[in-house]
Order: C-alpha cells, then structure tokens, then sequence
C-alpha cells in the first residue's frame, strides 16, 4: 500500500510541478518542469535522505560515542524484527527526533542533541519507538520524497512570484496574465503543504500507536510529546518548514491559522489516544 502512495504522491508532486513551470514559461517551461521533476523523482528516490540529513547538519554517531543511545534504538529494532539503523545527531538546541531512508535497510534515526539531555530513557525510547514504527511500516521514503519534492515546488512558486513582478506586462501581452502567475505563485505552495498533510497526520496516529507497542510504554511516549511539544513551542524553527512533517512534532510556531495547515494532528489528540492505549 505504501508503494503505491509513494508512486501517486510522485505522479501528483510531478504534475504540480509542471503546471508551475507552465505558469511561468508557458508549454517551453511545461516541458522543461516535466524533465526537471523526472530528475527530482529519481534523485529524492535516492538521494533525499542524505538531503534531509545534511540540510540539518547531522552527524552520523557510532555506538563507543554514544552507548546510551544506541543501546535503545538495538534493543527495540530487535524488538520490532528491524535492521539496526544509522544513527545520526543533529546539533540543535531544540528537542526532536525524525527517520529517513528508502527502506528498512537503508534507514536512519536522527535525533538532536537536546532530545538526550531533557528526556529521561524511558521517554527517549518512546520517541526511538515511534520513529522505528515509521521505518517499520515504510513512512520513510514518502515522508522525504515530499519533503524534497515540496521544497523544490515552494522555490519554484518564488521563481513565479518574481516573475509575475518583473515580467508581468511582457507575459499579459503573451495571454499568460500576471494575476493568473501571482495565483499560481501563492496556490502552488499550498498545495505541496496539503498533499504533504495527507500523508502525515494519519501515519502519526499509526507510529504513535505502533511506537506505543515496540517499547512497551505508550505513557512514556505520551510524556515525551508533551515536552517535545512544550519544548517547540517556546523556541520554534525558523526555516526549512518543507521538512516540518519529518519531524514527530512539528518544530514551527502554530497559531490558530497555522494549526489548521498543520503536517501534524494535535498532540493533546496524540496523548489521549495514546493514555486510551495504555488502559
């Protein structure tokens, strides 16, 4: 089922992406979008992970640097019938956690440095849980390939959005309109965001309930949300939003209109369902 939603989640990116490319250059920029978005499909099939992984300046760790850790996430890839993953630290102040890679044999944990000091073990493999649920039930390479792929169709709608300001008359004169453009410019983002909301709030619901039985603990995972929640919400992220859904909570700043676009469901809904789990 997973591969088929990365094939469609592929399929309508790459149409989104072209219809961009159309607004701007017309059938010349549809076609040369079609080719770029072919080579942005193979490439985020391979390649996105280490994207991710390098956008956030992680580093991988071996187990003589951090046993602690690495002790966890064995023990509950043994318990979930996983391979080992990489594991990988990410320097930042802010606590989270996120999983990427093609497929259970190519997949990694990342979490940030933060993660260690304010969680206490049995919470922290609460979060490894939910990750390695991810990894088990193949989120992984649909979460990054939309990150990719939605960060290409975000830089894409800026380049609309200059050309709507700076060459709005020549392409009016064309039949292209400059208010079509401008639309498209502030559409095509939201409906990268959309698609990347429809694969990610329901397989939260799943890791969490699939984190809840690897570890054994679904409290402690209910306690590590509302602190990874706490924690985003007095220091939040300030770029790379198009990654927002990778993480388990969502590390931006959520006001009223924000919170209804969010890549994730609530996490207050998030811990009751997981303290309904452990009755």
């Amino acid at each position: 089922m997973n591969g088929l939603k990365t094939f469609l989640l592929m399929i309508g990116l790459m149409f989104l992406f072209v219809f961009v490319g159309g607004a701007i250059g017309g059938n010349q920029g549809m076609i040369i979008a079609f080719v770029f978005a072919c080579c942005m499909n193979f490439f985020a099939y391979w390649f996105s992970d280490k994207v991710v992984l390098s956008m956030y300046k992680a580093k991988e760790v071996n187990e003589q640097e951090f046993p602690r850790l690495y002790a966890i996430v064995r023990n509950l890839a043994d318990r979930a019938n996983l391979p080992m993953p990489r594991v990988y630290i990410i320097p930042a102040q802010v606590p989270n956690a996120f999983a990427t890679g093609r497929n259970p044999e190519n997949a990694a944990v990342a979490v940030t440095q933060s993660l260690l000091e304010v969680l206490n073990e049995e919470e922290l493999g609460g979060v490894l849980a939910h990750e390695l649920s991810h990894i088990k039930n193949r989120d992984i390479l649909i979460s990054t390939i939309a990150a990719t792929l939605a960060g290409a169709i975000t830089m894409l709608a800026y380049l609309a959005r200059f050309s709507a300001l700076f060459g709005g008359r020549s392409r009016s004169r064309n039949g292209g309109g400059i208010i079509g453009l401008l639309a498209m410019a502030i559409l095509a983002p939201i409906a990268a965001m959309l698609i990347q909301m429809a694969i990610s709030r329901s397989r939260e619901y799943l890791a969490d309930s699939g984190g809840g039985e690897i570890s054994g603990n679904p409290l402690a995972l209910a306690d590590a949300l509302k602190k990874l929640e706490y924690a985003a919400q007095r220091n939040p992220g300030s770029s790379n939003s198009t990654t927002a859904h990778m993480f388990i909570v969502n590390p931006f700043r959520k006001g009223f209109l924000t919170g209804l676009f969010s890549t994730h469901p609530s996490t207050q809904e998030r811990v009751k369902r997981l303290e309904a789990m452990a009755r």
